[in-house]
């Protein structure tokens, strides 16, 4: 299989961005230099992250989130 990051990845079921096969693997971000383990979503090519914000969710159940832009490193955890 290939090494290689898809441009977006999103951890919501429901996203046509979602990959579970990748995600089960283990995916690490670099945002701005810093790991972030709170990511519910990134784009490479646009250069943003959403960010979890605490444990709130909306009224369908999702997680609130903040869209913060700047460089974003995917990575293979344990690579």
């Amino acid at each position: 299989m290939s090494d290689v990051m898809p441009d977006r990845l999103s951890v919501d079921p429901d996203s046509p961005f979602h990959d579970a096969d990748l995600l089960a693997r283990g995916v690490g971000i670099r945002f701005k230099g810093e790991e972030k383990t709170n990511v519910e979503e990134y784009c490479v090519s646009e250069g943003w992250v959403r960010l979890a914000v605490g444990n709130r969710v909306d009224r369908r159940g999702k997680a609130l989130t903040v869209k913060l832009q700047g460089p974003v490193e995917p990575y293979l955890k344990g690579e």
